[in-house]
């Protein structure tokens, strides 16, 4: 039997993903060792292999088969736009991705004005703008506290990911539109699917059973 390989998204995610995975009986006692340098865990009895990543870099392994399944936010997929396959909903790490401003720039939303929209997504902010609300922005990539752009005058507005809203209030900024909501999406290789279709639509249907 051959490996399978599942790259998690370093962080908090890559802990929660663990715990629902040891709930359908996946577990790698290897990772929990806080202290560990190592790069590859290993399940020899179940034949699984675990690695965490930068989230950004997760899509990138799954769609060159680097890795069989990966463990990423919907954000990260949205904006990476990788060859894969999105095979389930695990509802950790609920929040939005939004457009946030002072109040006083609601009305340039509604009336398509060009203005300029900072984030560390230009391809979901494009999206958004161009094929949803067919309004002409101009995109400023940040890769810092997006926050700070409307503050200072460097745009209009933000697009950004929203949990509690509780840093845009302390900033005067506000939630003025939702793009979509998001959360920690199963992803698979395209070629694994097949080549392992068992042994993975049986993780899927039991992940399915307890979120």
């Amino acid at each position: 039997m051959e490996y399978l390989t599942i790259a998690l998204a370093k962080g908090r995610l890559a802990k929660k993903a663990l715990n629902i995975l040891e709930q359908i009986g996946i577990t790698c006692e290897e990772m929990k060792d806080e202290n560990s340098r190592k790069l590859i865990f290993t399940n020899e009895e179940l034949k699984l292999r675990f690695f965490l990543a930068k989230a950004n870099d997760v899509p990138t392994y799954v769609e060159y088969g680097a890795a069989d399944i990966g463990i990423v936010g919907k954000d990260t997929i949205l904006e990476e736009g990788r060859k894969l396959y999105e095979v389930i909903d695990l509802g950790i790490g609920r929040c939005r991705m939004c457009v946030a401003g002072p109040e006083s720039a609601r009305e340039l939303l509604q009336h398509g004005e060009l203005i300029r929209v900072a984030t560390k997504y230009p391809r979901i902010a494009k999206d958004y703008f161009y094929n949803k609300k067919h309004q002409t922005v101009e995109i400023i990539k940040l890769n810092g506290s997006i926050e700070l752009a409307p503050i200072v005058g460097l745009s209009e507005v933000i697009v950004d990911i929203v949990e509690t809203g509780s840093t845009l209030r302390e900033n005067g900024l506000t939630v003025l539109e939702e793009i979509c909501p998001l959360s920690a999406r199963m992803v698979v290789n395209q070629v694994s699917m097949k080549m392992e279709h068992e042994r993975i639509t049986d993780m899927i249907t039991r992940l399915k059973k307890i979120v």
